[in-house]
């Protein structure tokens, strides 16, 4: 299930140091954790071979979203949580076997009656479960009838690479990106149950403003609009699965040596941090009649 725009020659071509190479998930995603389990295995094992150091899945990648077969469904939906857990566990002793960094989208339990949380595990390449972003900005059928929103942002770094995670509608609120530039993320792990082809659009725009990568994935049943793939600091697509509804692993690098990228990393990123704390255009303003006079030509 390897994206076919990465020759299997270049996908054995192991990384520079100031490279990392990670891999974006396309899972088929169900409402049964044990299949939703196996899916994610295969994909961590194939990651794991091609040199990969994180993987990526989608949101609701473990436990299935409310409105996943495309209507919602969460009234008659009762999450088997025992099973959840010994998969999210399975998961969790994959990746210390194989070294990989995983990221994965699972409802998370709170104290009944509470709603549970929508969110990202991070698990290490040890293994161990280092942070859990859980949902901050919901949708108002999420906040109101499905999750209990989170509060904390969540940022890990993996090999000098520092990350961050957001899922899905908060593509939406161009504030919880800028914060992530303020933490010096150099990449956005951006996961979404969604067919809206506007959020491809808008990852776009937020990594090129940002200038940072921005790892974009969706389950197999919506990537007809948008599939899954890794958006550069440019805001242009590296790589990315075909739009043809079936599961695919996008492999691609962050190379911060990359001639390509060299002007948002080297120009735009450090010039845009400069900007934003005031003091440089502050000491550039003038006082002049002219410019404090908007009320002619």
């Amino acid at each position: 299930m390897a994206d076919l725009a990465d020759s299997p020659q270049a996908l054995r071509i192991l990384p520079r140091a100031d490279c990392l190479r990670i891999a974006i998930a396309q899972t088929p995603v169900g409402f049964d954790p044990r299949s939703n389990g196996a899916a994610i295995r295969t994909q961590m094992r194939e990651a794991a071979d091609a040199g990969a150091r994180l993987i990526q899945f989608t949101e609701g990648a473990m436990s299935g979203y409310p409105s996943g077969e495309g209507k919602q469904v969460l009234a008659g939906w009762d999450v088997d949580w025992a099973a959840l857990r010994d998969e999210l566990e399975a998961t969790a002793a994959l990746a210390a076997g194989l070294g990989l960094w995983t990221v994965v989208g699972a409802n998370h339990p709170l104290t009944p009656p509470n709603r549970p949380h929508n969110s990202l595990y991070v698990i290490s390449d040890k293994g161990e479960l280092v942070g859990r972003y859980d949902k901050r900005l919901l949708s108002y059928t999420e906040v109101t009838d499905w999750y209990v929103p989170g509060s904390h942002l969540l940022t890990f770094d993996v090999d000098g690479f520092r990350f961050g995670c957001a899922l899905c509608i908060e593509i939406q609120f161009p504030e919880l990106f800028v914060e992530y530039v303020r933490e010096s993320v150099d990449v956005v792990l951006l996961s979404t149950f969604s067919r809206d082809p506007m959020f491809a659009i808008q990852a776009q725009g937020h990594a090129a403003c940002g200038a940072f990568w921005l790892g974009f994935s969706v389950p197999a049943q919506c990537s007809g609009v948008a599939p899954s793939g890794l958006i550069g600091p440019d805001g242009r697509w590296i790589s990315k699965a075909f739009p043809d509804g079936a599961g695919a692993l996008v492999i691609a690098d962050l190379d911060r040596g990359s001639e390509t990228l060299r002007g948002a990393l080297e120009h735009a990123r450090p010039w845009r941090a400069r900007a934003r704390t005031g003091d440089l255009h502050q000491q550039a303003r003038v006082v002049d009649p002219r410019s404090s006079d908007a009320s002619r030509f």
